[in-house]
């Protein structure tokens, strides 16, 4: 019978294929914080009653994620001087830069709203088709999250199931609220 112990994968491995380990963490990581982020914008910002603003809205996703990325990467620079670590091994800008998969994940969000602006479909459809993306998103980015940390499939479809439940949290929060 062969030992369990033969499929355990040694620390700092990825799947084959797969980003180093590290590199993929950080990258799902802001991934989802994005998506996150852009759903709950673009939720926020679509205010039944007003008169629908779908630039400007996509202006503010956009901004926003910016500021969102620069204070994350900015707030690692901080941790690093306050911890026993020391100076932070790279420069402010590098670890402001090294956040880019979080304004990279709104883009879809924003695509959508300027569609709204074109003309293409109304700032309501491109909100619903939004938050419908970045669950969907979430799932796919919580799997890929799993699958690089070595689970299996079905651990890894349940870590993506969690990371989807949140993009149906804010889903629900807008009907809600609305």
């Amino acid at each position: 019978m062969p030992d369990h112990a033969d499929n355990v994968r040694p620390e700092d491995t990825a799947p084959r294929g797969a980003l180093r380990p590290r590199q993929a963490e950080r990258w799902l990581f802001r991934g989802i914080y994005g998506l996150v982020l852009a759903s709950a914008l673009v939720a926020a910002l679509d205010v039944p009653g007003e008169a629908p603003d779908p630039g400007q809205d996509a202006l503010w996703v956009l901004l926003t994620a910016l500021a969102s990325g620069a204070a994350h990467g900015y707030a690692h620079v901080i941790a690093r001087r306050a911890s026993a670590e020391g100076p932070a091994e790279h420069g402010r800008a590098r670890a402001v830069l090294a956040e880019w998969p979080l304004p990279a994940t709104v883009l879809p969000t924003v695509l959508l709203l300027l569609g709204a602006v074109a003309g293409w479909w109304t700032e309501d459809t491109a909100v619903d088709v939004a938050l419908l993306f970045n669950t969907v998103a979430l799932l796919g980015l919580g799997v890929s999250a799993a699958r690089t940390a070595g689970l299996g499939w079905l651990s890894s479809l349940r870590a993506g199931v969690v990371d989807m439940l949140i993009g149906l949290m804010v889903i629900a929060a807008d009907v809600l609220i609305e």
